[in-house]
């Protein structure tokens, strides 16, 4: 946990400010940040997600502005060096084409995706994100919003989890546990369900978790009994809107073909047939 910290502040001490008060970070400062030695290593990263950004209907531009700098080579000698001026849209593209397998590289796709309303995507840059994208992201919001509901659910007088869990689930999805929804997703002995949830039904999960939270923590709740009828509560009134809307009930969205994990795997395959 203290590793993570000392990354997430390093991308936060590499981020600059321009005369209106964007932020934007110099790909050669985040290139060894992201543990590369080599800038040509690191500008073949820097094109693939250029490509992306083109991909995406974005001006790459926009994202990737390029300017040379004068750095010193010894003996009062100078030379120019390319360099780019990048957005946090244009760090998370090349954070996705980085290296999975440096480690820095997995937090830095954390860190540009997933921090506080500061580092969100905004909703023009999540709109043009594939599916598969969107559900990296709101898998990883998950992520986050679970590690810190079950931080509350403890200080609830939680102590068994799947239990707590599960009542979330069966009052979102009508009854249905969390091994309910593997079986129907079909899914292998203890494969994660929200791993293999589209968007949206992670969204409508997204919700379930942080509503419970904040309401664990208004009522001040020290039961565990009363926190399993809580988070059941929430799910079933997440439900009635979504009912109430004429939204797609969470059981009935379609799983997806792959699992987040598959997708992860066969992009780090993708990377080792390039190298």
């Amino acid at each position: 946990m203290n590793e993570m910290k000392s990354v997430t502040t390093t991308f936060e001490d590499i981020k600059h400010y321009n005369e209106k008060g964007q932020e934007f970070w110099y790909a050669r400062e985040l290139m060894l940040v992201l543990e590369y030695k080599r800038w040509d290593k690191f500008h073949n990263v820097i094109d693939n997600a250029k490509i992306a950004c083109d991909k995406s209907n974005n001006e790459i531009e926009d994202h990737f502005s390029q300017l040379g700098k004068m750095v010193e080579i010894g003996s009062n000698a100078s030379r120019k060096i390319v360099d780019y001026k990048l957005s946090r849209y244009a760090c998370y593209l090349i954070v996705q084409n980085a290296d999975p397998f440096k480690e820095n590289v997995a937090f830095g796709q954390t860190y540009f995706a997933v921090q506080t309303r500061k580092q969100e995507i905004n909703e023009k840059e999540y709109s043009e994100l594939t599916e598969d994208e969107k559900r990296l992201y709101q898998r990883s919001l998950t992520r986050k919003g679970n590690f810190s509901l079950n931080q509350t659910a403890k200080g609830a007088g939680v102590k068994n989890y799947d239990q707590f869990h599960n009542y979330g689930y069966k009052g979102l999805y009508n009854g249905e546990t969390a091994d309910d929804i593997a079986k129907r997703k079909q899914l292998r002995y203890r494969e994660d369900i929200l791993d293999n949830m589209g968007s949206d039904e992670l969204i409508a999960n997204l919700f379930r978790i942080s509503q419970t939270e904040q309401k664990l923590k208004k009522e001040n709740i020290k039961n565990e009994n009363e926190a399993n009828k809580t988070h059941y509560e929430v799910g079933s009134k997440i439900r009635n809107t979504i009912k109430e809307l004429g939204g797609t009930m969470p059981e009935e969205l379609p799983t997806p073909k792959k699992s987040l994990k598959e997708l992860e795997r066969e992009k780090k395959n993708n990377f080792t047939s390039r190298v």
